[in-house]
């Protein structure tokens, strides 16, 4: 299959800019929302794109680094935001190459039963610990995150494809 010939191509991702987004969306993670569960989670969503962008770099290890960060944040039972992450990567990476060949939008479509999955892993290891169900509207937080998506990659992906070193000699 031919890659489409509207696509730019892009420059390689500055390790700093990667690294300061994720720590940016944990910053954002940290903010004190109160416990409104249709809040959206800034940090999944950067992790997912990281891990799809850049498989080798961001991975199933530093996910789980950062959900140890987030649980021992949120006082929650050591291990719940660190699975949901890990999972959240592990089928990020198998699907990255596929989910790079789509738009943002339909991209979205595609990570949407990720980041259902990675609530409702985070939902039932609740459950199994014994506390009450938070009710339906927990599963706003993924479509949130969804409608993310687009204006995310936009916005991670800008520094990727700025203008390169004009040469007349390289038509590139």
């Amino acid at each position: 299959m031919m890659p489409r010939t509207h696509d730019q191509l892009l420059l390689p991702v500055n390790p700093w800019f990667m690294w300061a987004s994720l720590l940016v969306a944990l910053l954002l993670n940290l903010l004190p929302l109160g416990r409104a569960p249709v809040v959206p989670d800034i940090l999944a969503l950067a992790l997912v794109f990281w891990t799809v962008h850049q498989p080798r770099r961001v991975g199933v290890g530093i996910s789980f680094l950062f959900g140890l960060v987030m649980d021992v944040h949120a006082g929650a039972l050591l291990g719940q935001h660190a699975l949901a992450y890990t999972l959240l990567s592990f089928f990020a990476i198998a699907l990255h190459r596929r989910l790079l060949w789509f738009t943002a939008p339909a991209q979205a479509l595609h990570v949407l039963p990720l980041f259902m999955a990675g609530t409702l892993v985070g939902l039932l290891v609740r459950l199994a610990a014994g506390d009450a169900f938070p009710g339906w509207s927990i599963f706003a937080a993924p479509l949130l995150q969804t409608l993310l998506w687009a204006p995310v990659s936009l916005l991670l992906l800008a520094p990727q494809r700025r203008a390169p070193d004009r040469d007349a000699n390289r038509p590139l």
